[in-house]
């Protein structure tokens, strides 16, 4: 078929609940991704990061097809044979105690609300129903009711409520504005340490050590998404180390299948996840075979073969490149790692154009925030692709 007949079916029978690039996917391999009419196209932005490993990573490949010849889906209901490893491999990379494993971001943080609210009654003694979790403005945890009534995005609530109490949001970055904020009732902080939806936007540095220093004062449990940034996003495992912190909670997913399958998981310690009773909380695929042993294969890559690494080398490169360009559109260039974006003024109309551009030029990008073009490619990506890609990146923002 034509793309246009793709997208035509695509339009008719399904919910018009994205807006994607008018473009059809059909294999990729690396970096690199191919349409239906085998034009090839350079992967700017990684399912959200959940590619890190790059498309059809063949050792993650090989793990996924061997364990669907053995077993698929248990429930939790019995033990399989991958979930102990996993648990352990997992917890003994991240400097983690324990480990809940779910399918998806959304439910890690949904997770981690059920979590950090029981912590609240039985270990800091908050009275019934009065735990209240601080999050940030401009925040983005995910879709689902119970994570959007904490949304200060009013595209996110518009025409979905009413909405789940015991939320308050403070500026992202101001570690003044969380101490002012926390009461006797403060159960925990959620945050991330790069807002990646929110527009990529970078907290000044110091401001996750003083966050970590606030929260153990207050006895408020420190939860950081790093759903989108951990697992060598930003240049690092997980993005806390970049100023030497640990979280209480941390959360994670995408990458940790590299892309093959939905997996994430709430890591922590036992006095957090010990809260949990057997029937307190569950999932039918939380956990299965098919999951932990492609995730604990996706893992081990990208340790073996120092992506986090090339992550912090290559994003420095990109990032220098990217502000070398000469255009009086660009506003700013910000990020960590490869996890970049580029703010574009006002003026500009808009970063959807851009990404339509470079779409022609056989680049793959996504805009966030109307005036941000998000830039997270791969962490496998070399520097020649990224000359490439600068090439082609400056002649659409210049011309």
């Amino acid at each position: 078929m034509q793309p246009e007949a793709y997208i035509e079916l695509e339009n008719r029978y399904g919910s018009r609940n994205y807006n994607p690039l008018d473009v059809v996917l059909q294999r990729g391999k690396g970096v690199w991704v191919w349409d239906v009419e085998k034009r090839r196209y350079l992967d700017c932005l990684s399912a959200y990061s959940a590619v890190n490993q790059g498309h059809c990573h063949p050792k993650i490949l090989a793990a996924a097809k061997a364990q669907m010849e053995r077993l698929t889906l248990t429930s939790r209901a019995f033990r399989n044979d991958q979930m102990g490893p996993f648990f352990k491999e997992i917890c003994e990379l991240t400097r983690s105690h324990k480990v809940l494993p779910m399918n998806s971001g959304a439910e890690a943080v949904e997770t981690v609300i059920k979590a950090v609210r029981k912590w609240g009654y039985r270990v800091k003694g908050i009275p019934k129903n009065k735990a209240r979790i601080i999050v940030c403005k401009n925040n983005f945890h995910g879709r689902t009711i119970g994570i959007i009534s904490f949304s200060t995005h009013a595209r996110y609530r518009e025409g979905f409520g009413p909405f789940t109490p015991g939320f308050k949001a403070v500026p992202f970055g101001d570690a003044e504005a969380l101490e002012k904020a926390i009461t006797p009732n403060t159960a925990a902080f959620l945050v991330e340490p790069i807002q990646g939806e929110g527009g990529v936007n970078v907290p000044p540095h110091g401001y996750l050590k003083a966050v970590r220093k606030i929260c153990s004062a207050h006895k408020v449990i420190l939860v950081l998404d790093e759903i989108q940034t951990g697992l060598g996003r930003t240049g690092k495992l997980l993005a806390e180390e970049h100023e030497g912190i640990e979280a209480d909670v941390t959360l994670v997913g995408k990458a940790l299948s590299g892309g093959f399958y939905p997996i994430s998981a709430v890591l922590s310690n036992m006095e957090v996840l010990g809260v949990f009773l057997p029937g307190d909380h569950g999932s039918t695929f939380g956990g299965n075979p098919l999951a932990c042993a492609v995730a604990r294969t996706a893992v081990r890559v990208l340790i073996q073969e120092k992506m986090i690494e090339n992550a912090a080398k290559m994003g420095a490169y990109f990032m220098k490149g990217l502000k070398a360009i000469q255009s009086p559109r660009v506003k700013e260039v910000r990020g960590k790692g490869l996890m970049i974006g580029v703010e574009l003024h006002k003026k500009a109309g808009g970063a959807r154009r851009f990404c339509e551009a470079l779409m022609q030029k056989g680049i793959l990008s996504k805009e966030t925030h109307e005036d941000v073009l998000r830039l997270t490619p791969p962490l496998v990506i070399t520097k020649s692709e990224i000359d490439w890609a600068l090439e082609r990146i400056a002649s659409v923002l210049e011309g």
